[in-house]
């Protein structure tokens, strides 16, 4: 199974936090600086990754995500001030690899909002108000 990452978006220092998890943090990454799907981080102008972490299994990324979801907001602090504690956008260091080319949207989910506040629930059903049909979630053999 291919590996994941979990990653924490804000729009300031101490400001709105994001957790969520992707197979590809490039274009996630890049997804959420252009404002491509409507939902929280758009709603909430979150453009600049503060946190990452690599997981060999995707299933690993996902459960941690759903762990760190649950933290209090002082520990989710804690992990971001330990691992980059000015705050500075990790994007830029993601630009050399392969953001710079403008990546394919896909229809698979790629993490939810702080709290609950994202396009999809857990179980892959549109949220209320969310502008996205309802389909399931596409299952990785």
């Amino acid at each position: 199974m291919p590996g994941g990452w979990v990653y924490i978006m804000t729009n300031r220092p101490n400001g709105t936090l994001y957790v969520g998890v992707t197979s590809d943090l490039a274009r996630r990454a890049w997804e959420h600086r252009e404002g491509v799907a409507d939902g929280f981080t758009k709603r909430h102008g979150l453009k600049r990754l503060v946190y990452t972490e690599r997981h060999d299994d995707i299933r690993l990324a996902l459960q941690r995500e759903r762990n760190i979801k649950h933290w209090p907001r002082a520990w989710k602090v804690r992990l971001i001030l330990d691992a980059n504690p000015g705050w500075a956008d990790l994007y830029d260091q993601l630009a050399s690899v392969d953001a710079r080319v403008k990546p394919a949207h896909d229809e698979e989910r790629e993490g939810g909002g702080e709290g609950g506040e994202g396009e999809r629930s857990r179980h892959g059903r549109a949220r209320p108000g969310s502008t996205r049909p309802s389909t399931p979630r596409r299952r990785i053999a």
